[in-house]
């Protein structure tokens, strides 16, 4: 086996998929391939690290934030490898419940809950944290309806209740990924004028707040930010259960993820740094005295993923040489509109599935959207692209398979897990190919438009 297993187990994935004609429809020229064995190693890399660092006994609740793979049968695998969900939405509720994730170990963090959710939170037991100070208005008046009812009634047992907390210590190299700003639209600003009395007051007159959330973003965020914000809310904390003197807030939601190091197939930076990190910048965190929640997402299946795509045509303009592939800004949406931050690694692989070793030459790769601006890489020194082969995208298990861009109605492309079998018929290995969502009909495509409803406006 090679040295790299991610970079081999993609190779034989990538190969096994062009064989087997998951590419073969023109209905279907794009798939995404999840690495199962990678996501697994990664889930237990996160568990690890944080044993490695927090007190015996202490309770710590890895969930992962939905947002980054709005998939089932993901959701289902990483529950079997003890991580909840966060949820931001009553659809990722609904894809949570799914999966069969227990309400215990779901966290619903939004800025936009409506009354609906929130009632649907305390009666089912699924964690909080709230927004804003209208929102825990909303919660006050929730609790109070029936004697408490609306939070004591559920199957579950009652919700555990928190405040999300905006540190207000800065922004990273990406401004829409940065949430602790001054002005970010997340949270209570623990800087404005008032705010840690405010705050100390909230939970004082409301004995079933016990939570406090922060989350100072992911992406472009360095690690030492990221910590600086979970000791603002670990101070915070501290001064509530002394001012109102009991341990009240007995659980931190840390929040957030880590940036994800898109030049390599390095996991880089590591949870287990990240962990380290916490325990030296803030060491009373894992001394047991708070239960931990944490929320990372794209950490945990960026590496695991990669977009596969023909390549339909390749052509020259201006000198440059440009691969026209099925994989564009319906896909690789941030890739294509903010291409600096979000860079992706281009592997080329030939019509077989086998990667190209030709000499790079300086081209474009284009996705199938009709708009000049559709491009996944630009100058990119790459092995030649000709017709039928196929161009990878790599990196993409996290947000790139979920989060499709309806431009031009193109359908979203089916996504399969794969795992690789040692002792197998060739090089040692044998690939399996699980559905974990089939490639989207045009006939969906033409429901979604409204289809039934087409004589609608004629009057």
């Amino acid at each position: 086996m090679s040295a790299d297993p991610l970079n081999h187990r993609r190779d034989l994935a990538v190969r096994a998929a062009v064989e087997r004609g998951l590419l073969a429809d023109d209905h279907a020229p794009v798939v995404g391939l999840l690495d199962v064995a990678a996501v697994r190693e990664s889930a237990r890399a996160l568990h690890a690290a944080f044993r490695e660092v927090a007190a015996p006994d202490q309770p710590v609740l890895h969930t992962f934030a939905v947002k980054a793979s709005s998939l089932v049968p993901v959701l289902r695998l990483l529950a079997d490898e003890g991580l909840g969900c966060e949820v931001a939405s009553p659809g990722e509720l609904a894809l949570a419940r799914a999966a069969g994730v227990d309400a215990a170990h779901t966290v619903l963090d939004s800025p936009a809950k409506t009354r609906t959710e929130l009632r649907e939170a305390l009666v089912e037991g699924i964690a909080l944290n709230a927004d804003n100070p209208r929102e825990l208005a909303r919660l006050d008046a929730l609790m109070a309806e029936d004697g408490g009812r609306a939070r004591e009634g559920g199957p579950a047992g009652t919700a555990a209740i928190g405040l999300r907390i905006n540190p207000q210590v800065g922004g990273g190299a990406i401004g829409a990924m940065s949430t602790a700003t001054a002005t970010s639209k997340f949270g209570f600003p623990l800087r404005d004028p008032g705010a840690r009395e405010w705050l100390t007051e909230a939970f004082r007159t409301r004995p079933w707040l016990t939570r406090l959330h922060a989350h100072v973003g992911s992406q472009g965020i360095p690690l030492e930010l990221m910590a600086r914000g979970i000791a603002a809310v670990y101070e915070l904390a501290e001064e509530i259960n002394a001012a109102v003197g009991r341990r009240q807030i007995d659980t931190l939601d840390l929040g957030g993820g880590l940036p994800v190091n898109f030049d390599s197939d390095e996991m880089a930076p590591t949870f287990a740094a990240y962990a380290r990190l916490l325990a030296e910048t803030v060491p009373g965190l894992f001394s047991g005295t708070y239960g931990l929640v944490t929320e990372f997402g794209r950490a945990l299946l960026a590496k695991a993923g990669t977009v596969v795509a023909r390549v339909e045509y390749t052509k020259s303009a201006g000198g440059r040489r440009i691969a026209v592939t099925h994989a564009g800004a319906q896909l690789a949406v941030r890739t294509v509109f903010v291409p600096d931050s979000w860079p992706l690694r281009v592997a080329a692989y030939d019509t077989k599935g086998l990667p190209k070793t030709d000499a790079p030459v300086v081209q474009d790769v284009a996705g199938p959207c009709c708009f000049a601006g559709d491009l996944v890489a630009r100058e990119r020194p790459l092995p030649p692209l000709d017709e039928d082969d196929h161009a990878a995208l790599l990196d993409t298990g996290a947000y790139y398979f979920s989060t499709p861009f309806g431009y031009n109605s193109l359908p979203r492309p089916g996504v399969y897990g794969f795992t690789i079998a040692e002792n197998g018929e060739r090089d040692g290995d044998e690939v399996s190919f699980a559905t974990v969502r089939e490639p989207q009909s045009l006939a969906s495509i033409v429901t979604e438009s409204g289809a039934a409803h087409r004589d609608a406006l004629r009057g």
